[in-house]
């Protein structure tokens, strides 16, 4: 399976042609970008996300040109710090036209899920998202293999309905 750099996954992240799903599983990650906002957060210190404005704009085009991109976050409850503050930033990416859903952990079970995040896009390509123990990321592996296309949308369509929509979801 080959790796993607990151430029060449936020080609894919803007490239798309019908759909990009991703299935969240970590109750911590540590990406480069989001660990400052994360300890401004955490000190109580005003963000404007600003930062989040070139994926936001990404959003609004995507569903402009009839495009779906939707986010399913498996939790365990009570939430992580780092949830919750990935909650209390969630609705400017919600507003822009991503569709993110929140689900305890306890309610997947019957749900047979992949061992790692990913994204799949057009039910074409899967982008599995390997991270270290510490929640930093450490590979970007593809698939366009049948199998792994077919368990991650299975994984995704079982979470996704059993999901709840981020306006309704109330961290515990």
């Amino acid at each position: 399976m080959p790796s993607l750099d990151e430029a060449e996954f936020d080609r894919l992240l803007r490239a798309f042609e019908r759909s990009a799903d991703h299935l969240e599983m970590r109750d911590a990650y540590g990406t480069a970008v989001e660990l400052p906002h994360l300890a401004k957060w955490v000190a109580g210190e005003p963000d404007d996300l600003s930062w989040l404005g070139d994926w936001c704009k990404a959003l609004r085009k995507h569903v402009a040109e009839g495009r779906t991109v939707r986010r399913a976050r498996i939790v365990s409850e009570p939430l992580s710090e780092y949830q919750r503050w990935s909650h209390s930033i969630a609705q400017p990416m919600v507003d822009a036209g991503e569709d993110i859903r929140w689900i305890p952990r306890a309610l997947v079970s019957p749900v047979a899920l992949p061992g790692n995040d990913f994204y799949l896009f057009d039910d074409r390509l899967v982008v599995f998202l390997h991270y270290a123990g510490s929640g930093l990321g450490t590979d970007r592996v593809t698939s366009t293999d049948p199998a792994d296309i077919g368990l991650c949308r299975s994984a995704f369509d079982g979470v996704w309905k059993l999901s709840t929509p981020h306006r309704d979801y109330r961290p515990v």
